[in-house]
């Protein structure tokens, strides 16, 4: 299994809906992608290293793919649709990173 996670940067002055996300952006990712989209989660920041300290991230998603062949296919086809929905939730560049789930839930 892997994991797609894609992550926003903690930049003051920055935009950022997470209702949109949640509520829009996530479930047409996984409209469009179907089965080759197990499931998602999102990660809405509250704190960096301690109560007070900013955390480094706004907020993150994760979305698991059975592989990344799988996940590769089942985003190709929507790829530039999705991309160009992120400027009504953002104006950040996520960063993105693909890794192999070693320990699940």
């Amino acid at each position: 299994m892997i994991k797609v996670s894609v992550m926003y940067p903690n930049t003051p002055g920055a935009r950022f809906d997470h209702d949109y996300y949640r509520d829009t952006h996530l479930p047409l990712l996984k409209a469009r992608m179907g089965d080759a989209c197990l499931y998602y989660t999102i990660d809405k920041a509250i704190c960096g290293r301690t109560p007070d300290e900013p955390a480094p991230y706004i907020a993150m998603c994760h979305i698991f793919s059975e592989s990344l062949e799988t996940f590769q296919a089942g985003i190709a086809p929507h790829a530039e649709e999705i991309v160009a929905d992120i400027a009504n939730y953002t104006d950040l560049t996520p960063a993105r990173q693909i890794s192999e789930v070693v320990v699940g839930h």
